[in-house]
């Protein structure tokens, strides 16, 4: 009974090992050396300005938020766009459920614009 996972068992062997001397092998190999250049912090190109754990703004995690809110808003309304058609003949009931979702969040969307959630300055 266990002669049939001999094979399976060579299997896992064989790539536990073959993972294994790669990892090795890349390690005796390289010719990575570190230098004070190497060792910096590189960041989009730029030099470091400040240290990493500064704060950030509000407004920036709002605008992340929002940005969210809306993706998630689309993830919902595109498979309910593309299969309205199919939908059964009470469709009337989930087209206005469909608008009531879009009425609040437009609403919120209105309401983070007149409190300036969206100016970048």
């Amino acid at each position: 009974m266990l002669q049939a996972y001999v094979p399976l068992l060579l299997v896992v062997a064989f790539v536990v090992f073959a993972a294994a001397g790669m990892l090795v092998m890349s390690h005796w190999l390289s010719s990575y050396r570190r230098t004070p250049t190497k060792l910096q912090a590189y960041e989009s190109g730029m030099p470091v300005l400040s240290d990493a754990r500064e704060r950030f703004s509000v407004k920036f995690y709002l605008v992340a938020m929002l940005f969210i809110i809306f993706d998630i808003e689309v993830v919902f309304m595109f498979p309910w766009a593309v299969a309205f058609k199919q939908l059964p003949a009470q469709s009337g009931v989930l087209l206005v459920a469909m608008l009531v979702f879009l009425g609040v969040l437009t609403a919120g969307f209105i309401y983070a614009w007149k409190r300036g959630a969206l100016e970048w300055s």
